[in-house]
């Protein structure tokens, strides 16, 4: 994400002094809850929603996931990296290519 973009987010916490309510856990029941108001988006079609409310919630479950990475002082491309290392680990282009199993069935 820019840097302007995670900049507008602290500035809209710290506005309205709503880093008291952002503890790790409230932030996490927070991504969840958006999380399932995206999904909401799709409950009775894979092919027929509305683009600008999936946009909406998603930017919802993003803005809160970089409230999580700044309460923990997290950086977002140190630890999607770090996972993306597991996975590479977990899935090899050989075995995992084209297979949807998990790693415990390739």
């Amino acid at each position: 994400m820019k840097q302007e973009t995670i900049q507008r987010i602290r500035k809209f916490t710290e506005d309205r002094d709503w880093d008291q309510f952002h503890s790790p856990a409230n932030l996490a029941k927070s991504i969840v809850i958006e999380a399932a108001e995206l999904l909401e988006c799709f409950q009775w079609s894979d092919t027929d929603y509305d683009l600008q409310h999936v946009k909406e919630e998603l930017a919802d479950v993003i803005v809160y996931s970089q409230n999580l990475l700044d309460k923990l002082g997290l950086d977002a491309d140190e630890i999607v990296n770090m996972k993306m290392t597991q996975n590479e680990r977990k899935y090899p282009i050989e075995k995992a290519k084209g297979n949807a199993s998990k790693y415990t069935e390739l």
